[in-house]
């Protein structure tokens, strides 16, 4: 399978040519730019960061700030609808989330998130900023949002409105802890829902109304659903912040987990193919082949010249 593996780094985009299990670094763009995440799709690169979006038409090689009406903002994850060309998704710090339905070249937000982050007074331990969105997941006109520190927002009408799924900001026993890294919901099912916390790793079936805790007590951000068998999936999970991280490994829905691969805190999982991408928490990037049901995975560092890297995809 040959195409473009894109990483973003806090030192700009770093291109590569993608062949099989090979991968060779051929550019660099964006130099001396804190990107923090990255997505592309129909030909079209956008890349977030901490001075707002840029777009380039042209596989990296040029780029422009994407849309005036966002500005200047710290973008800290970008996302798109998998079935509706040119519908991107921004989250912000402080929390606040950014539509376009023009390929990035204009941008509205919604009222109800910044009057839910004064409201409940979300946070982040460490920065002055009121919390941020740094995950999204999407299932039809229906779309989550994680806030750190904060819980998990629901839209059912494609963004246009959000509302904190599950109560206020405190813990209660069926609710999801409100340190929400990121968020992923089950293929088949837009109600089932599966949430990596500071406090744990939950999973809810009725849309975010009441939670279960399926790792306690676990710190993790990250966590890959197998999208041809949900019920198969990877945690990335540790002790604390950075500290015993880990991947592990469920077949049976997240009711039993075994060890997969023992070193670092996983930031983020990326798919490419039938390949998975883990970021480390150590800016460093390992891979696997994705196995058959059931069998063992087997990771290897990739791009180890490349550092500082916050997020992956790929373009065909």
């Amino acid at each position: 399978m040959a195409g473009e593996l894109i990483l973003a780094t806090r030192q700009g985009v770093v291109i590569c040519e993608t062949l099989g299990a090979d991968r060779q670094v051929i550019r660099r763009e964006l130099d001396r730019v804190d990107v923090t995440s990255v997505i592309a799709r129909e030909g079209v690169i956008l890349a977030g960061t901490r001075q707002g979006v840029f777009r380039s038409d042209d596989l990296g090689r040029n780029w422009q700030p994407a849309g005036e009406s966002l500005g200047e903002v710290i973008v800290r994850w970008l996302a798109f609808h998998p079935e509706i060309s040119d519908f991107e998704l921004a989250g912000l710090e402080p929390a606040e989330i950014f539509i376009s339905r023009d390929g990035a070249k204009n941008w509205y937000g919604s009222s109800s998130v910044a009057q839910m982050r004064r409201l409940y007074r979300w946070y982040l331990p460490y920065s002055p900023e009121a919390g941020c969105v740094r995950g999204f997941a999407v299932s039809g006109n229906r779309i989550y949002a994680a806030v750190e520190v904060g819980g998990v927002l629901r839209s059912d009408n494609y963004g246009e409105d959000w509302r904190l799924v599950n109560g206020e900001k405190s813990e209660t026993d069926n609710s999801v802890h409100p340190d929400v890294h990121s968020i992923a919901v089950h293929a088949g099912d837009a109600d089932r829902l599966y949430a990596p916390t500071g406090g744990g790793f939950y999973t809810s079936a009725d849309g975010g109304q009441s939670w279960q805790a399926l790792v306690k007590p676990c710190y993790c951000r990250a966590m890959w659903l197998d999208p041809a068998n949900p019920s198969r999936m990877l945690l990335g999970s540790a002790d604390g912040v950075d500290r015993n991280g880990r991947i592990d490994q469920s077949d049976d829905g997240g009711q039993s987990w075994r060890p997969a691969w023992p070193h670092h805190m996983v930031e983020r999982f990326a798919q490419a193919g039938d390949r998975l991408l883990a970021v480390l928490s150590n800016g460093e990037m390992i891979q696997a082949k994705i196995p058959l049901a059931s069998q063992p995975w087997t990771w290897f560092a990739v791009l180890a010249e490349v550092k500082g890297i916050q997020d992956a995809t790929q373009i065909i």
